[in-house]
């Protein structure tokens, strides 16, 4: 049987689509709905701590209009998730890997770890799963 859990895979840096994310997740997290974000791939670069604010993001004419009209930034929208929730993120193991980066290279508040995709897409057969 199905549950009401939300599984979101995030591996585009686009700001557009991480905005989407963390918008989901957080919305459902606070709304009494378990949520686990997986991040690999692009969307790593947006949860660098080393990298500069306005370098994390990048996308397209949306992304601009994100930026110009000072829409929260994703990390903060995870993070109130996380904060009124049941909202999990995962660090994908062969993105930190590929990468040579430790989980240190990421906010540690934010991420509950990292993780192998057969793991998280073994979890998510029982829940909502959403690619972006």
């Amino acid at each position: 049987m199905a549950d009401n859990s939300l599984f979101i895979l995030l591996c585009s840096g686009e700001r557009e689509k991480i905005q989407m994310a963390a918008m989901m997740a957080s919305v459902a997290a606070v709304s009494e709905r378990p949520v686990q974000v997986f991040v690999s791939m692009n969307a790593m670069l947006a949860f660098d701590t080393k990298m500069a604010v306005e370098e994390r993001y990048h996308g397209g004419a949306f992304a601009k209009l994100l930026n110009d009209q000072k829409a929260p930034d994703p990390i903060l929208l995870f993070q109130q998730g996380k904060d009124l929730g049941d909202l999990k993120m995962w660090a994908c193991s062969m993105a930190l890997d590929i990468q040579g980066w430790e989980m240190s290279h990421l906010d540690e508040k934010l991420f509950d770890g990292p993780m192998g995709l057969t793991k998280f897409l073994s979890d998510a057969e029982s829940g909502q799963f959403v690619t972006l």
